[in-house]
């Protein structure tokens, strides 16, 4: 029986990146002993709660156990609070789907070649693809120079080729990567000088 004396755990939100998913919540303040965390989840598929490696955690936060981290699985967690046998209320997650809620980071330029007209980028997803996973790349550039028009082109391989480019003249580019519905963040902006021909 949830006891009205020890408060159900807060801010209990799933926070995923690039696929990779945990969910966290604030601590449960009280005033005397230590307040552990149990964490069950459930999917869309088969809707019955199961333990996730995190029965009475001191820590606050979990990560998904790899059966249930699958792309498109529809998964709900709850966490409650424990403290000795007397456990609060469970607070639920709404639905998660990591196909429409994680955070793509943006993709990794591996290298750079410049020649006297165009810049060559060498890039890697965010995140290491499934078979069959299809990634649309969209390269910002700009000349680094007082007046600056940024352009913009999309590509769909990990080759990247900005063309057109003036010689000796230093360039910046920011990578942002689509994968489905979702848009990843966009790189930092790097800076490549063109060769002279």
């Amino acid at each position: 029986e949830p006891s009205p004396h020890l408060p159900a755990p807060k801010d209990v939100e799933i926070y995923s990146y690039n696929f990779r998913s945990l969910l966290r919540w604030s601590p449960v303040p009280v005033e005397t002993g230590s307040v552990l965390y149990t964490v069950h989840y459930k999917t869309g598929a088969f809707p019955v709660w199961n333990e996730m490696n995190c029965t009475r955690i001191a820590q606050t936060q979990c990560g998904f156990p790899l059966a249930i981290q699958k792309r498109r699985w529809t998964v709900v967690l709850r966490v409650r609070a424990e403290l000795g046998q007397v456990p609060s209320g469970w607070v639920h997650t709404r639905p998660f789907v990591a196909e429409r809620d994680t955070t793509l980071g943006p993709p990794k330029v591996n290298r750079v070649s410049a020649s006297s007209d165009s810049l060559l980028l060498s890039v890697t997803p965010p995140f290491t693809p499934e078979p069959g996973d299809s990634f649309q790349y969209r390269i910002f550039y700009w000349e680094n120079s007082t007046t600056t028009t940024r352009k913009e082109q999309e590509a769909h391989k990990t080759l990247l080729q900005i063309g057109n480019l003036k010689e000796s003249t230093l360039y910046c580019f920011s990578l942002q990567v689509e994968f489905g519905d979702l848009l990843g963040q966009q790189s930092a902006p790097a800076c490549h000088r063109t060769a002279i021909s």
